[in-house]
């Protein structure tokens, strides 16, 4: 291996794509078991690596070298091999800078949470040292070595203007998770989540709601790479490299979620889609129908709705962590909060609204099969179909249109 990453684990890693959206060099991912690391360090078979959890604090015994930054904060996630010589240095601090700096947030004069005590957490501290933080205050869930617990941090800190999360809490595959309930904070103004996957955690989706700024971490992923591949390199290549990448492996990454009324042509738009970017497409309806093994419309009839609506949520909980999919809906699936946010998480949600007139009632939709029924869900349901989309798309009687005007759309978010 040339140029890699190593870790413990990293089968949930976008490094590969970012390095090689760079395009300098070849990347290779290198999970590297605990007891390994010694031989691997020690053999040095490499030009330039990146060192992620839990590895960052435990390289350095084999460097040569550290930059200021890595020195100080105790943690390493870039190596460098000049001639032998390993050379350390911790990108994840300007990485960090760059993405509180492009969301807008401000550091100066505020008192900030960091929660956790990893080697993110002195990374942030030390930023937040640099940027003129008033106040800083780790929070762990022991409160040892000077950090306060999370109640206390709810009780006595709840004047806090900023949050920076370094946990893994809401990492995938736990995108349900949140390490905190921002809620007793009433005057926060940002929330800054180092976790990149899922794109939007509920932390960061809770501050937003709330109309707090709010960024996650993977603007941080890509621009500590391309500071890596400065080092690995020698070149300087610039934060508008960084900004291009992020924005075409968030789009890359970001699920096509359709949803609309039964009939409205979800699964045949989603087919369309599929076909011309290269995307999975995921239907619901028959991932739902392939575990219950029957049709939907007999499984409502001998189960009823509300057993059927906890099938559907099963089945949203566990493809909403995907990445780069079509997902075609069911009819009801907005109908749930939980559903709606966690396919908000990864993916953004078109609004396919067609036409009542268009709208044909059939046998196998057990709530639209007749023309009165589907009256009766379209004047239900439109609201809901609306307020949780975040583009609606007006049909057309054409697919091949419907669908490049979705793909275009997803280009713009």
């Amino acid at each position: 291996m040339k140029y890699g990453c190593i870790a413990e684990r990293l089968g949930h890693s976008f490094s590969r794509e970012i390095h090689e959206k760079i395009g300098l060099y070849e990347y290779e991912l290198c999970e590297v078991p605990r007891g390994e690391l010694d031989r691997f360090m020690t053999a040095r078979d490499f030009l330039g690596i990146n060192v992620t959890i839990p590895y960052k604090r435990d390289v350095i015994p084999y460097l040569s070298r550290m930059d200021d930054d890595a020195r100080r904060i105790g943690a390493v996630n870039t190596v460098v091999n000049r001639g032998g010589e390993l050379c350390g240095f911790n990108t994840d601090l300007p990485g960090m800078r760059a993405m509180i700096s492009s969301a807008g947030i401000g550091i100066r004069g505020k008192k900030v949470l960091v929660l956790g005590t990893g080697g993110t957490s002195h990374t942030a501290r030390e930023l937040l040292r640099l940027l003129g933080a008033r106040t800083t205050v780790t929070v762990s869930r022991t409160g040892r070595d000077g950090a306060v617990t999370y109640d206390e941090a709810c009780r006595i800190h709840s004047d806090a203007d900023i949050i920076i999360n370094t946990t893994p809490s809401g990492m995938y595959p736990d995108i349900a998770g949140m390490p905190i309930d921002i809620g007793g904070f009433p005057r926060l103004s940002g929330v800054v989540d180092a976790v990149y996957n899922p794109l939007r955690t509920r932390l960061v989706m809770a501050a937003r709601e709330r109309g707090i700024k709010a960024v996650g971490g993977l603007y941080m992923l890509v621009s500590q790479a391309v500071f890596a591949a400065e080092h690995f390199t020698g070149e300087s290549l610039g934060q508008e490299l960084a900004g291009r990448i992020y924005r075409e492996l968030y789009r890359d990454k970001q699920n096509i979620v359709l949803t609309g009324m039964p009939g409205s042509g979800k699964s045949a738009t989603g087919r369309k889609i599929a076909s011309m970017t290269g995307r999975r497409l995921i239907d619901t309806d028959a991932e739902i129908v392939s575990r219950i093994g029957m049709k939907i419309a007999d499984y409502f009839e001998k189960y009823g709705e509300d057993a059927f609506r906890d099938r559907e949520s099963e089945v949203i909980a566990d493809i909403a962590s995907r990445h780069g999919c079509v997902i075609a809906t069911g009819g009801g699936a907005v109908l749930r909060d939980e559903n709606v946010r966690l396919l908000k998480q990864n993916g953004r949600i078109y609004y396919l609204d067609r036409p009542i007139e268009w709208l044909t009632p059939t046998s196998d939709r057990p709530l639209a099969r007749d023309a009165d029924a589907v009256r009766a869900r379209y004047r239900e349901r439109y609201g809901i179909y609306t307020g949780t989309a975040d583009v609606t798309i007006r049909m057309r009687d054409d697919r091949l249109w419907n669908a490049k005007t979705i793909i275009r759309e997803h280009g713009k978010s």
